[in-house]
C-alpha cells in the first residue's frame, strides 16, 4: 500500500465518539460500563492502525457498523469471568486442574458469610488485642489430629519446604531413595530440600530400603529423619520400606525428629471408600511422627493449604521462621 493511500484509509477510522452511537456499544455501555467499552474501542482502534501501518497491500477498513459489532463481541468475550464452573467428565474425582476438592456446602456458605465483611482474623474479641490467625484453626486440627500443636501454610509443598528451612538448614536430612518424589507443577523432593537450605541424604535403593540404611547414614550432621508418602506411584514387587514406628525408634535413639509427609491429607481410614493405603494423619502422630505435613485440598475436602502438626516447640520454631 502506497503512503497516500494509507494516510486516506487511516483518516477514514472512525472516532470513539462515533463507535459509541452505534447500537451494539451503546447498549454495552448501559449494561457494563462507559469506561470499560471506551477501553475496548481504543484497543482495537489502536491495533487496527498499527496493522495499516504494516500492511504492504490494499486494506478494506470495516464500515462503522461491522467495526461497532466487532468491539461488542470482544469487549462481551473479555467479560467472561475467567473462573468459570465446569463438569467434571475425566474421571479423576480430586483433579489438580479442576479446582482440587469442591468445598462443601456449608463450608461454602461460612466462607460467603465472612468474606463480604470483616471477621476476627488477628484480633482477639475478648482481650482487643492482636491474636495469631492459626488461633481459629489449631484447636480443631489437634482435636482431629491429636497433635500438639497445628499451623496452616499456602500448600503442603510450601509445608516441606518450611519445616526443612526450619528445622535443617546447613544441615542434613536423610530420605529412602524411592520416596524421592515428583508431584504436579515440576515439585521435586530434591529441589524443595534444596531451596530450604537442607541437605539431602539419601538411603537405600529405588525398590528397597531398610532401617539400617538409615542408622548407617547418620552422622553429627543429621538434622532429621524424612518419610514421603509415595502417592502417585507405587513400586510394587520385590520390594521393602521402613514402617513409622521403626523409623521413630531409631529418631528417639539418636534424638533426631521425624517428619512424615503423608501427602493427600486423610484424617480417616479412606479404604472403605476405595483409597487404598492412603496414611492417616492422626496414626502418624500416634505412631510418634514428631511433625507431620498433608494437604488440605486433596482428601481433607478443604481450599488449597498445607497443614503441619505436630510437637509444639518444634511447631514453634517452623512458625517463627521468617519464611
Amino acid at each position: 500500500m502506497d503512503e497516500t493511500r494509507r494516510r486516506n484509509v487511516l483518516s477514514n477510522i472512525p472516532s470513539v465518539s462515533d463507535l459509541l452511537e452505534r447500537p451494539p456499544l451503546r447498549n454495552l455501555v448501559n449494561t457494563l460500563s462507559h469506561n470499560v467499552v471506551v477501553s475496548g474501542v481504543r484497543v482495537v482502534l489502536d491495533e487496527l492502525r498499527q496493522d495499516l501501518h504494516k500492511s504492504t497491500t490494499e486494506a478494506r477498513l470495516p464500515d462503522v457498523g461491522e467495526l461497532a459489532e466487532r468491539i461488542a463481541r470482544r469487549i462481551l468475550r473479555e467479560e467472561i469471568p475467567a473462573l468459570r464452573p465446569v463438569i467434571n467428565a475425566t474421571g479423576v474425582l480430586l483433579h489438580t486442574g479442576l479446582g482440587r476438592a469442591p468445598l462443601a456446602e456449608e463450608a461454602a456458605q461460612e466462607l460467603v458469610s465472612v468474606a463480604a465483611d470483616y471477621v476476627n482474623l488477628e484480633t482477639d474479641l475478648t482481650t482487643g488485642q492482636r491474636s495469631r490467625r492459626v488461633e481459629t484453626l489449631e484447636p480443631l486440627l489437634r482435636e482431629l489430629t491429636g497433635a500438639d500443636a497445628a499451623l496452616v501454610v499456602n500448600n503442603n509443598a510450601g509445608a516441606t519446604l518450611l519445616t526443612l528451612a526450619a528445622l535443617a538448614a546447613d544441615r542434613e536430612v536423610i530420605v529412602s531413595r524411592g520416596q524421592l518424589i515428583e508431584i504436579g507443577g515440576s515439585y521435586r523432593l530434591p529441589d524443595v530440600m534444596r531451596m530450604s537450605g537442607a541437605r539431602l541424604r539419601e538411603v537405600g535403593t529405588t525398590n528397597k530400603t531398610r532401617v539400617n540404611d538409615y542408622r548407617q547414614a547418620i552422622e553429627a550432621e543429621t538434622a532429621a529423619l524424612l518419610r514421603v508418602h509415595t502417592s502417585n506411584y507405587r513400586v510394587v514387587g520385590f520390594t521393602e520400606s521402613v514402617p513409622l514406628p521403626d523409623l521413630v525408634r531409631l529418631g528417639r535413639e539418636h534424638q533426631l525428629p521425624v517428619i512424615d509427609d503423608i501427602g493427600s491429607g486423610a484424617l480417616i481410614d479412606m479404604a472403605p471408600y476405595g483409597c487404598q493405603d492412603e496414611p492417616v494423619a492422626s496414626e502418624s502422630v500416634a505412631a510418634g511422627a514428631d511433625v507431620v505435613l498433608f494437604s488440605g485440598d486433596k482428601l481433607l475436602g478443604g481450599p488449597q493449604c498445607g497443614i503441619v502438626v505436630g510437637r509444639k516447640d518444634l511447631l514453634q520454631r517452623i512458625e517463627g521462621h521468617p519464611m
